[in-house]
Protein backbone atom coordinates (compact mmCIF):
# COMPACT_ATOMS: atom_id res chain seq x y z
CA UNK A 1 0.00 0.00 0.00
CA UNK A 2 2.78 2.30 0.75
CA UNK A 3 4.44 1.85 -2.62
CA UNK A 4 1.31 2.97 -4.08
CA UNK A 5 0.67 5.70 -2.54
CA UNK A 6 4.33 6.97 -3.68
CA UNK A 7 3.19 6.26 -6.86
CA UNK A 8 0.35 8.44 -6.38
CA UNK A 9 1.71 11.66 -4.79
CA UNK A 10 4.17 11.14 -8.41
CA UNK A 11 1.77 10.89 -10.27
CA UNK A 12 0.72 14.67 -10.08
CA UNK A 13 -1.94 15.92 -12.85
CA UNK A 14 -2.01 13.70 -15.13
CA UNK A 15 -5.69 13.58 -16.97
CA UNK A 16 -6.38 10.13 -15.89
CA UNK A 17 -7.48 11.07 -12.22
CA UNK A 18 -10.87 8.49 -12.85
CA UNK A 19 -10.00 5.16 -11.83
CA UNK A 20 -6.78 5.95 -9.87
CA UNK A 21 -8.69 5.39 -6.58
CA UNK A 22 -9.59 2.22 -7.63
CA UNK A 23 -6.51 1.17 -9.69
CA UNK A 24 -4.58 -2.35 -9.08
CA UNK A 25 -0.92 -1.88 -8.85
CA UNK A 26 0.03 -2.83 -12.34
CA UNK A 27 -2.65 -0.16 -13.58
CA UNK A 28 -1.24 2.28 -11.11
CA UNK A 29 2.43 1.98 -12.70
CA UNK A 30 0.97 2.13 -16.41
CA UNK A 31 -0.80 5.25 -15.61
CA UNK A 32 2.80 6.65 -14.32
CA UNK A 33 4.27 5.50 -17.25
CA UNK A 34 1.58 7.40 -19.36
CA UNK A 35 2.13 10.06 -17.38
CA UNK A 36 5.79 10.30 -18.17
CA UNK A 37 5.58 9.84 -21.73
CA UNK A 38 2.95 12.40 -22.09
CA UNK A 39 5.97 14.63 -20.32
CA UNK A 40 8.85 13.23 -22.06
CA UNK A 41 6.74 14.70 -25.59
CA UNK A 42 5.82 17.71 -24.13
CA UNK A 43 9.30 18.67 -22.66
CA UNK A 44 10.43 17.84 -26.91
CA UNK A 45 7.91 19.77 -28.28
CA UNK A 46 8.92 22.84 -25.65
CA UNK A 47 12.67 22.46 -26.79
CA UNK A 48 11.87 22.89 -29.96
CA UNK A 49 9.90 25.55 -29.80
CA UNK A 50 11.96 27.09 -27.31
CA UNK A 51 9.92 27.63 -24.59
CA UNK A 52 12.27 27.22 -21.45
CA UNK A 53 9.81 27.12 -18.32
CA UNK A 54 7.51 24.76 -19.76
CA UNK A 55 9.99 22.77 -21.10
CA UNK A 56 11.54 22.70 -17.47
CA UNK A 57 8.40 22.11 -15.81
CA UNK A 58 7.96 19.04 -17.81
CA UNK A 59 11.12 17.77 -17.73
CA UNK A 60 10.60 18.38 -13.67
CA UNK A 61 7.18 16.07 -13.78
CA UNK A 62 9.04 13.66 -15.80
CA UNK A 63 11.87 13.45 -13.13
CA UNK A 64 9.31 13.31 -9.95
CA UNK A 65 7.09 10.33 -12.12
CA UNK A 66 10.93 8.41 -12.22
CA UNK A 67 11.30 8.98 -8.61
CA UNK A 68 7.96 8.12 -7.75
CA UNK A 69 8.62 4.75 -10.21
CA UNK A 70 11.97 4.15 -8.38
CA UNK A 71 10.52 4.83 -5.07
CA UNK A 72 7.90 2.08 -5.71
CA UNK A 73 10.44 -0.87 -6.23
CA UNK A 74 9.88 -3.71 -4.09
CA UNK A 75 13.66 -5.04 -3.42
CA UNK A 76 13.15 -8.20 -1.68
CA UNK A 77 10.34 -9.71 -4.11
CA UNK A 78 11.90 -8.20 -7.37
CA UNK A 79 15.36 -8.94 -6.86
CA UNK A 80 17.73 -8.44 -9.83
CA UNK A 81 15.34 -6.68 -11.72
CA UNK A 82 13.80 -4.49 -8.83
CA UNK A 83 18.13 -3.76 -8.88
CA UNK A 84 18.18 -3.42 -12.49
CA UNK A 85 15.24 -1.08 -12.65
CA UNK A 86 16.42 0.76 -9.88
CA UNK A 87 19.44 1.60 -11.51
CA UNK A 88 18.20 2.66 -14.82
CA UNK A 89 15.66 5.04 -13.12
CA UNK A 90 19.07 6.62 -11.70
CA UNK A 91 20.29 6.95 -15.24
CA UNK A 92 16.93 8.50 -16.11
CA UNK A 93 17.31 10.86 -13.31
CA UNK A 94 20.31 11.91 -14.66
CA UNK A 95 19.83 12.13 -17.99
CA UNK A 96 16.85 14.53 -17.21
CA UNK A 97 18.69 16.76 -15.64
CA UNK A 98 21.42 16.89 -18.54
CA UNK A 99 18.43 17.29 -20.94
CA UNK A 100 17.74 20.00 -19.26
CA UNK A 101 20.37 21.50 -18.88
CA UNK A 102 22.04 21.53 -22.49
CA UNK A 103 18.17 20.79 -23.89
CA UNK A 104 19.75 17.73 -25.87
CA UNK A 105 17.08 16.59 -28.07
CA UNK A 106 19.30 13.49 -28.76
CA UNK A 107 19.33 12.18 -25.29
CA UNK A 108 15.22 13.39 -24.51
CA UNK A 109 15.17 10.64 -27.85
CA UNK A 110 16.93 8.05 -25.47
CA UNK A 111 15.48 8.31 -22.49
CA UNK A 112 11.90 8.03 -24.53
CA UNK A 113 12.82 5.06 -26.26
CA UNK A 114 13.63 3.50 -22.95
CA UNK A 115 10.87 4.53 -20.70
CA UNK A 116 8.33 3.92 -23.90
CA UNK A 117 10.02 0.20 -24.09
CA UNK A 118 9.46 -0.42 -20.24
CA UNK A 119 5.96 0.80 -20.98
CA UNK A 120 4.89 -1.41 -23.50
CA UNK A 121 5.94 -3.88 -21.52
CA UNK A 122 3.94 -3.36 -18.67
CA UNK A 123 1.38 -2.98 -21.27
CA UNK A 124 1.65 -6.37 -22.12
CA UNK A 125 1.86 -7.33 -18.48
CA UNK A 126 -2.12 -7.69 -18.11
CA UNK A 127 -2.47 -10.05 -21.36
CA UNK A 128 0.69 -12.47 -19.64
CA UNK A 129 -0.32 -12.76 -16.47
CA UNK A 130 -3.88 -14.19 -17.91
CA UNK A 131 -2.34 -16.66 -20.03
CA UNK A 132 -0.45 -18.16 -16.77
CA UNK A 133 -3.33 -17.68 -14.17
CA UNK A 134 -5.15 -21.34 -13.54
CA UNK A 135 -8.00 -21.80 -14.88
CA UNK A 136 -11.22 -22.29 -12.44
CA UNK A 137 -13.25 -24.89 -12.68
CA UNK A 138 -16.89 -24.77 -10.75
CA UNK A 139 -18.34 -27.89 -9.15
CA UNK A 140 -21.66 -28.56 -10.31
Amino acid sequence: MRSQQRALNSYGSVQVVTGVASANNVQLIQMLFDGLIESLAKAKGHMIHGTIKEKSDALGRAGRIVVGLQGALDFKQGGDLAQNLNELYAYVTRRLFHINAHNDLEALDEVFTLMNDIRQAWNTLPTLMADTAPSVRYAN
